[in-house]
């Protein structure tokens, strides 16, 4: 049986950098580009209408920029509305970008360089599109340790976590796979998507970038 399409929105306010990104993205076998958008507004809007699986957002654009399109994307009341998660990687001339780290706050998954490869390119979608980060650990805790630099007390909620659920949380938030975790706390790999799963529900968060950012936020890790 073959992989299902995932379904790529391009939102970038230069045509140029939008039909060269297409083309790479429909040369990739189970991928294909459903929309694409100039401005932050039109994005929203394509989100809506189209429901794409992951979304290429420029950061810096017209009108409205990729910051604020991706947080009125992660509003409740439209996640509430999806049907399936939509996932965003952020696209930036910049590395470390403050403002590619306030994206990953409010939902992003990650962020790519604009110069980076089309086989880069093509392991970022696939990567998100499982609910991972496409930035290394290091690099996401470098973004982190700038935006929060007054961490909240954690919520009642986090006080739920079985212990297991805590250590494998502390594991996600070093940037650990599946299969690391299942070697450190002595766990088979669908036993930790189970307390993975276990920390989305219990924290009311999306995925495992998010359970970074919750980490950081409130002075976990």
């Amino acid at each position: 049986m073959t992989a299902p399409d995932i379904d790529v929105a391009l939102i970038d306010d230069q045509e140029l950098f939008r039909e060269g990104v297409r083309v790479i993205v429909d040369a990739q076998p189970g991928m294909r580009v459903v929309g694409t958008a100039a401005d932050g507004r039109e994005a929203v809007q394509l989100v809506d209408d189209l429901a794409p699986d992951v979304v290429l957002m420029d950061i810096r654009m017209p009108e409205m920029d990729g910051v604020e399109a991706t947080r009125q994307i992660f509003a409740a009341e439209r996640i509430a509305r999806r049907d399936k998660p939509v996932r965003v990687i952020v696209l930036t001339t910049f590395n470390l970008d403050d403002r590619a780290a306030t994206a990953i706050r409010y939902g992003a998954s990650g962020f790519l360089l604009k110069d980076t490869t089309p086989a880069r390119l093509r392991d970022a979608i696939r990567t998100v599109y499982a609910g991972n980060a496409v930035l290394a650990p290091r690099d996401l805790t470098n973004l982190l340790d700038h935006e929060f630099r007054a961490p909240v007390r954690p919520p009642e909620a986090f006080g739920s976590l079985t212990d297991k659920e805590r250590e494998v949380f502390a594991a996600v938030v070093r940037g650990l796979s599946n299969t690391e975790i299942s070697a450190l706390v002595f766990a088979s790999e669908s036993t930790v998507k189970t307390h993975v799963g276990g920390i989305l529900r219990k924290l009311g968060l999306r995925d495992r970038v998010q359970i970074v950012v919750f980490a950081y936020e409130h002075g976990l890790a």
